[in-house]
């Protein structure tokens, strides 16, 4: 096989990779809280230690690729990955799985940036965009397949009789009363995979366009004068908190609000959530075909909340139908929000993409904000009220975003009358 084809492939799977450890933090919610006792407002600061490295480690993430290349980035990636894992594998306690959900955070942020040139280069400039296509449809399976693998391996767990040699290693490792520990084993032993197949690998070299160049620190210290970008910041910021906020909370929504089981049918309505987001992308591609982006994005927030209010009011049956089409209104307002602050710039775009990258840390603030108004209210409804507002914000963008450059849309009734024209004469 060719040598860019297997490097192609190494990257295509590290990105189902990225999607499968980062969106095991919703499935583990409810554990969490269960087994360490929490409240929701502290449990809300495991996701915070996650998302923090993201904006910790976005720009310097680019700045070490610019220095050293993707591979050593990609090695110590990994590494980081696998010893958070076996650090809470080995001392499942609150305080070290802060800790590793940091390390873990740190590797999935370096991996974001280190990834995206190298898929320009080894899958050709040509098939770029079909390629990244790809891998966001990867990454959204693998947010999919998560909560599914975490439900049946803790099930399997469960059972005293097994015949599985992987689950017998697993009842060894994990505390019998905290059987969802094994999925941080499972972290270690994929990411340990992952660092095999980066060592025996030759990359190729990767000239960075302007696009991905990351600019010196001047260039932030102008980028964060400007208004817009700080905007688009927040916009970021504000997605990935309605994303996680709404995430991490539906199996305990569920759980208190209709009695249902966080670890089976609660994962199975998460797994929906993050299917729908993927499959919702699809439909955003073929939207910004024929419309103005800025009016998809008005159209799928407003969507997205009233899904939202379905979901924490409406009946049970309502409730495991609203949380997935909250997902599918979600879908493209990350790409939407990402290309209209690009889009609103002259210049320096690797620059202003890593101060975008660095809104990932709103994935973080949501969740303690969420459980701090749900512990003082009693009520996570009210607690969900942070999602509302972050939503609102994101419609806003639809209304102030003046890109320079528009999305080149397709005027169906346009070439309708040329045709009408041209058969006329």
């Amino acid at each position: 096989m060719n040598k860019n084809k297997l490097i192609l492939a190494l990257v295509l799977l590290t990105f189902f990779v990225v999607s499968f450890i980062t969106n095991i933090l919703g499935p583990l919610f409810p554990s969490l809280i269960a087994d360490f006792n929490l409240s929701l407002a502290l449990a809300g600061f495991l996701p915070f230690s996650f998302f923090a490295a993201y904006g910790v480690m976005s720009i310097p993430s680019g700045m070490l690729v610019d220095k050293f290349s993707e591979k050593p980035v990609l090695f110590l990636a990994f590494l980081m990955a696998a010893l958070g894992s076996l650090l809470f594998g080995i001392s499942p306690n609150f305080y070290m799985a802060m800790l590793s959900l940091f390390l873990i955070g740190t590797g999935m942020a370096m991996l974001q940036v280190a990834i995206n040139p190298l898929l320009r280069v080894v899958g050709g400039e040509e098939h770029f965009a079909f390629y990244s296509v790809s891998a966001q449809l990867l990454f959204g399976a693998a947010g999919a397949l998560s909560p599914l693998v975490y439900s049946k391996v803790v099930l399997a767990i469960d059972e005293p009789n097994t015949s599985s040699a992987m689950v017998s290693t697993l009842q060894a490792l994990v505390p019998a009363n905290m059987t969802w520990v094994s999925m941080y084993w499972i972290f270690a032993l994929i990411s340990l995979m992952m660092l095999m197949l980066i060592t025996l690998l030759k990359f190729p070299k990767v000239e960075r366009n302007e696009a991905e160049s990351i600019g010196a620190v001047k260039v932030y210290v102008s980028l964060f004068k400007d208004k817009k970008i700080v905007l688009f910041f927040l916009a970021i910021a504000a997605y990935v908190g309605t994303e996680q906020g709404v995430a991490n909370f539906i199996s305990i929504f569920l759980q208190q609000q209709h009695g249902l089981d966080p670890v089976t049918q609660g994962t199975a309505v998460l797994s929906q959530f993050w299917l729908m987001l993927t499959l919702g992308c699809v439909l955003g591609l073929i939207l910004v075909k024929f419309l103005d982006s800025r009016l998809v994005l008005k159209l799928f927030s407003i969507s997205a909340i009233i899904s939202l209010t379905a979901a924490l009011f409406g009946s049970k049956e309502v409730a495991l139908m609203a949380f997935p089409m909250v997902g599918f209104f979600l879908s493209v307002m990350w790409s939407v929000i990402f290309s209209l602050a690009l889009n609103s710039v002259p210049k320096h775009h690797g620059s202003v993409a890593g101060i975008l990258c660095t809104g990932i840390i709103g994935g973080g603030l949501a969740s303690p904000m969420v459980g701090a108004i749900a512990d003082i209210s009693g009520d996570l409804r009210l607690g969900m009220v942070v999602v509302y507002i972050t939503l609102f914000y994101i419609l806003s963008v639809g209304f102030w975003a003046k890109p320079l450059i528009n999305n080149k849309t397709i005027n169906l009734f346009k070439n309708r009358k040329e045709e009408t024209v041209q058969t006329s004469n």
